[in-house]
């Protein structure tokens, strides 16, 4: 945040490429490679949708081409680069390749864009003027140079410097928090407001043949509500007001029983038929490969809680909810009234039966919690506040009798399945659901880091999200340490601190000991394996949400007990 280290990041950035020395030299490559896709036809079950917007992105086609820039200060030569053709085995068209050798002062930066006159001739199809095409060309295709190349990164530094400077936290952790903040941002897109849950598909979560390879350029609803809360944590509004302008516009899209999906696409369209892509074998040969993803019609009722616990939150620490924005509201709670008594698929989206989830039945319960609570801070109208009350109870009282393991004495992870410990009911005292010293949630805690062949679910400080080998989950094989769930931990730790003040060094240690598992520029994939490796699709918008609130909580404990 401070001056003095901006004006270093500049200085290791550009003080090695002194554009002002008399023999500097800087020149444009006089080759320039064009990639022009064929296009693609539309066929159904082909992985198209019928969204209108998505399937302009689908079928567009981008002429791309490859520039390059060389640059060189004292007395020698600049290096000789060479775009040479290679032709792919896959049928897929020709690429091109370059070696060279680059020694101290010199330089070649590589340029892609979509090439300037297709950008142009697009225009010209809208009816722009030949002025305004020209001016076009001015702003976007500029004469290029090192010294240009230079000021675009200068600028883009300048844009990011100048958002994170807006971040309020400034704790504990504050470079990984930042880290966190700068990805979720970069996992936001800004047309809609949506995020996408990571930027990747089918990397595995286990290696080998498990088949546990997904998807994960989508939007979920759960992953989304959680970033605005991360965001609203940090003082970065603008961002959750661009998010619930994209809740607005999916909740007047409702299903026909009133419900929502779980996940949109990044422009907000339903459909994303999941296909496996045989002809390629997969990271370390873990196939299938899969794209689209077929979790997009399940049940998932923690939905619901997860949004309108983001939304309340909105409503307090960023601006007021609109007259039309509570309609949607109230009738997401009534929604959750009618079925919250439902099995579903769970957080974790297995492909096996359904089942009446723990985690899902806390969560209808914060869905209606958080109505009520906006009813009685608002005045907001609710003709059908009574029912909202007894269903709330309703949902209490049943978790506490039908999830709760009498004789383990812990919260189990479904009600049919009451042998079966999962990480998810970590998350009672985060929302409030049960306060953190309860002693039915400290006796599941305390359960849960236990080992595995204790029958927990921590290993060296890492929480496995349920134990993949004994739970019938649709799927086979093992899985890693699910991070998610060991933020979740360190942060329930703190929150249950107040009545054993060394839960809280407890939590500090795993926070520590889990940054470490990132990688060189702190960023976080899905799970972590028994050797420390990333596992699982990356970056993953999930882990650096629950990094921010495990980081945010702790810092606060500490705080509070160290006054």
């Amino acid at each position: 945040h401070a001056s003095e280290a901006e004006e270093s990041i500049f200085q290791s950035v550009f003080m090695h490429w002194d554009l002002t020395e008399e023999n500097a030299e800087s020149f444009v490559g006089a080759q320039r490679a064009v990639f022009t896709p064929e296009q693609i036809e539309h066929h159904n079950g082909m992985g198209f949708t019928s969204n209108p917007a998505d399937h302009v992105a689908q079928t567009a086609v981008h002429p791309m081409d490859l520039r390059f820039v060389v640059g060189c200060t004292g007395s020698g030569s600049c290096p000789l680069v060479r775009l040479e053709p290679t032709p792919h085995k896959s049928g897929l068209g020709d690429g091109v390749k370059s070696r060279f050798t680059l020694i101290e002062g010199q330089r070649v930066t590589f340029i892609m864009r979509t090439t300037p006159e297709y950008v142009a001739s697009e225009l010209a199809k809208t009816g722009v003027g030949a002025a305004e095409i020209d001016m076009y060309y001015v702003k976007y295709n500029p004469t290029l140079s090192m010294k240009f190349v230079e000021r675009v990164l200068e600028d883009t530094l300048l844009y990011w410097l100048g958002w994170i400077r807006s971040c309020a936290y400034s704790g504990r952790w504050l470079e990984n928090v930042e880290r966190s903040a700068l990805i979720l941002k970069l996992l936001t897109y800004e047309p809609t407001g949506a995020v996408v849950a990571a930027v990747t598909f089918s990397l595995p979560e286990a290696i080998g043949d498990s088949g546990r390879n997904w998807d994960y350029r989508f939007t979920w609803v759960r992953d989304s509500a959680f970033t605005m809360y991360a965001f609203m944590r940090l003082g970065l509004n603008k961002e959750a007001k661009c998010y619930m302008n994209f809740v607005s516009k999916i909740c007047r899209a409702k299903n026909p029983d009133g419900g929502l999906q779980i996940m949109y696409t990044l422009r907000g369209g339903r459909e994303m038929p999941e296909l496996v892509l045989p002809h390629l074998e997969g990271y370390r040969g873990c196939a299938p490969v899969r794209i689209g993803n077929g979790a997009a019609d399940h049940i998932q009722l923690d939905i619901y809680g997860e949004l309108l616990d983001a939304v309340y939150l909105y409503n307090k620490y960023s601006n007021p909810l609109s007259y039309d924005e509570w309609v949607d509201v109230r009738a997401l709670v009534d929604y959750v009234c009618d079925n919250y008594d439902q099995p579903d698929m769970g957080i974790w989206e297995v492909r096996g039966q359904r089942q009446n989830f723990t985690y899902s039945k806390i969560q209808c319960w914060v869905a209606v919690d958080r109505g009520l609570r906006l009813v009685e801070k608002r005045d907001l109208p609710c003709f059908t506040i009574d029912r909202w009350r007894r269903v709330r109870d309703t949902i209490y009282e049943e978790v506490m009798e039908k999830a709760w393991n009498s004789e383990h004495e812990y919260f189990a992870q479904s009600y049919e399945n009451k042998d079966t410990l999962d990480a998810a009911v970590l998350a009672m005292p985060l929302v409030f659901f049960c306060d953190g010293t309860d002693p039915r949630f400290i006796k599941t805690m305390r359960r849960i880091m236990l080992p595995p062949h204790r029958g927990g679910l921590t290993a060296n400080n890492l929480v496995f999200r349920y134990n993949a080998m004994e739970t019938d989950d649709g799927l086979s094989g093992e899985e890693g340490a699910f991070s998610l769930c060991t933020f979740w931990l360190a942060e329930a730790l703190a929150r249950a601190s107040k009545s054993n003040l060394t839960m809280l060094y407890k939590a500090q240690v795993i926070m520590d000991e889990m940054i470490m598992y990132g990688n060189h520029v702190g960023l976080f994939s899905e799970e972590v394996d028994k050797s420390g490796k990333h596992l699982g699709n990356f970056p993953q918008a999930f882990t650096h949400i629950a990094l921010i609130s495990a980081a945010f909580n702790i810092d606060r404990a500490l705080k509070t007990n160290h006054k």
